[in-house]
């Protein structure tokens, strides 16, 4: 039997003690380092000076280089409803001004409207597909840009359907059918102008094919898989840069060949069956089908990933909170090791030639429309009022017109409104 030395077993442990706290001071003098060159911020060498590299964006305060493109995620959600995360939406802008958004679902036009970009630069929509989770805000931007000072019509781009009434223009035709009382009357009041909607549908079997090249920037088509005829996904081509927008689909041939390389790829990541049966409360025959067969699971996500090669994967389109994300992670890193973001509302990624940086916005909820350069055109002469009789008659305007008299006679001398007083008019109506 072995026979031990208690002074060598002793030295023999002061050795590893030793050995264990040059490690961890080695440890805390490279964090110490490191904090120095990447301190949250960057370091402040003035009381009265800002942070030279912040780790959030604050909109409105960094413009674009001209071989940039920023993504904002307005929207990274499911069709069911919650405050901390609404449906789909993303917004691209390039370094030369432009703006497109890239769905509009359910729920994004508020998060979309704290970035305080003048609405007359929001006027270009590229749906991926006719879900309301995907397009459910499109009246939101149509009547809140309207209201506050979008100059031209809206215009929307959509894939054709197997048949005219699957496709964008049919729905976009008929939202306006649904809508006529709100365009009716704002048309009068307003500006009808603003009202319309200038809808581009273009064919869902297009293969590459452009669908928008104007400025320098080139947007493709491919189709997409998913729930029927008609969805696609959206290629974004500036200054050598590519930015791939997946839209809800399952892993196909054409996203795997032509969003091969793409600086940013967005694809959705939908939760495995069992979240959702315990979570979204799905049935079990549903949620395996849901998660696997008409969208794209998380160790399919981490594959195409792996077979495409992006500069950095975004996966998005699940329930993000804690009981989800880091299962759903796991997932996806059993396939896949590259960078990667799981997507959360108002998350932010710059892109340039150099690489991908992710931050998050910082943005005020109760955010007001920001002016541009171009004035909406004044109201059209003649058109007729959507007023009867019946309801003018009703007014309670001698009283009303009394109260409130002060208050209209100074904005009228401050903006010299004096021949557009529309009072006199509105009472001689009656």
């Amino acid at each position: 039997m072995p026979r031990f030395s208690l002074q060598s077993t002793a030295c023999q442990q002061r050795e590893i003690e030793m050995k264990r706290l040059i490690a961890i001071l080695i440890c805390l003098i490279a964090i110490l380092a490191a904090g120095s060159v990447f301190a949250a911020g960057g370091v402040v060498k003035d009381p009265q000076g800002t942070a030279p590299d912040r780790y959030v964006y604050y909109p409105g305060t960094e413009a674009l280089a001209e071989n940039e493109i920023r993504v904002v995620a307005c929207g990274t959600g499911m069709p069911a409803a919650r405050r901390s995360q609404a449906a789909t939406c993303f917004l691209v802008e390039t370094g030369n001004g432009d703006k497109f958004i890239f769905d509009i679902g359910t729920g994004s036009m508020a998060n979309l409207a704290a970035l305080m970009i003048p609405y007359q630069y929001l006027d270009k929509v590229f749906l991926t597909h006719l879900h309301t989770d995907h397009m459910g805000d499109i009246d939101a931007l149509w009547a809140g840009g309207w209201t506050a000072g979008r100059p031209n019509a809206l215009r929307v781009w959509g894939p054709s359907g197997a048949r005219a009434d699957m496709g964008t223009k049919y729905a976009m035709d008929h939202f306006l059918k649904f809508a006529n009382w709100d365009y009716m009357t704002r048309a009068v009041m307003i500006s009808p102008t603003p009202g319309d909607i200038e809808t581009t549908e273009f064919d869902y079997k297009g293969v590459n094919q452009v669908v928008y090249e104007e400025n320098d920037v080139t947007i493709r088509s491919i189709p997409a898989i998913h729930s029927g005829d008609g969805p696609v996904s959206y290629i974004l081509e500036y200054n050598d840069m590519k930015v791939v927008i997946g839209g809800d689909t399952y892993p196909n041939k054409w996203f795997i060949k032509y969003a091969k390389g793409a600086d940013l790829a967005i694809h959705e990541c939908f939760m495995g069956p069992e979240q959702f049966v315990k979570f979204y409360n799905q049935p079990p025959q549903l949620a395996w089908r849901a998660c696997c067969a008409f969208h794209t699971s998380g160790p399919a996500f981490g594959k195409v990933m792996s077979e495409i090669q992006p500069g950095h994967a975004v996966a998005y389109h699940f329930l993000n909170e804690e009981g989800t994300r880091y299962a759903l992670y796991d997932e996806i890193r059993s396939t896949y090791d590259g960078p990667l973001s799981m997507a959360a509302d108002m998350m932010v990624w710059n892109i340039t030639k150099e690489g991908v940086t992710e931050r998050m916005a910082v943005s005020p909820d109760e955010a007001w429309s920001v002016p541009g350069e171009a004035r909406q055109p004044p109201p059209e002469k003649g058109r007729p009022s959507e007023y009867t009789q019946f309801i003018l008659q009703g007014r309670w305007d001698e009283e009303t017109q009394k109260a409130q008299k002060e208050l209209l006679d100074k904005h009228m001398e401050k903006y010299n409104l004096q021949d557009q007083d529309w009072r006199k008019q509105m009472m001689q109506k009656k």
